[in-house]
């Protein structure tokens, strides 16, 4: 009995969990919504199975960095650099950062995940090296909206504006490893 009350809550249905995969499928759902009241919403079925992979991807990647910090910083970071992530495919497979979604230049941004993602393997996920990876993510991003700006104004600033994410997640996985270690 004593050591239960040290193990994590694994397993167990807590509301955050509830509240996240609630919420996507509330995501999933707008456009079924939309798609009755207006024409300007048009999802195949492909669509929704896209976005569900997408998306279910995305929480099962939150889970398991609560499970893997409970540094507040770390996981804020983490969830960070999770949206920019999501940001970059969900944009470009919508309407594309540069131009439109055919345009290859596009490319280039969804080589900003790799990029933070063999970072952060390669430093182990510690906040330390996590820092370093989506400082580094963050450079490639900004670097490649600025260079999008020459043909397309709008979607290399936002581009470039998106590179913040990256920034804010680096500075708080930095803030997270000045902090006394934790179970990560």
């Amino acid at each position: 009995m004593a050591n239960e009350a040290k193990l994590p809550d694994r397993g167990r249905v807590l509301p955050w969990r509830i509240i996240g995969w609630c919420t996507v499928v509330g995501i999933i759902l707008l456009p079924l919504v939309a798609m009755q009241f207006t024409a300007e919403v048009g999802w195949s079925v492909g669509d929704f199975i896209i976005a569900g992979l997408l998306l279910g991807v995305v929480g099962l990647v939150i889970e398991l960095t609560v499970r893997k910090s409970s540094n507040m910083a770390y996981r804020i970071a983490a969830g960070l650099a999770i949206l920019a992530s999501l940001l970059i495919v969900w944009v470009n497979g919508a309407v594309g950062m540069i131009g439109s979604e055919d345009n290859p230049y596009n490319l280039l941004f969804l080589g900003v995940i790799p990029l933070a993602l063999v970072g952060a393997v390669l430093a182990g996920f510690r906040p330390a090296g996590m820092a370093l990876a989506t400082l580094l993510a963050g450079v490639a991003q900004a670097s490649v909206g600025l260079f999008g700006t020459a043909t397309d104004l709008r979607g290399g600033m936002f581009a470039t504006l998106l590179a913040g994410l990256w920034f804010l997640s680096a500075a708080l996985f930095r803030m997270a490893s000045l902090q006394p270690a934790d179970r990560s």
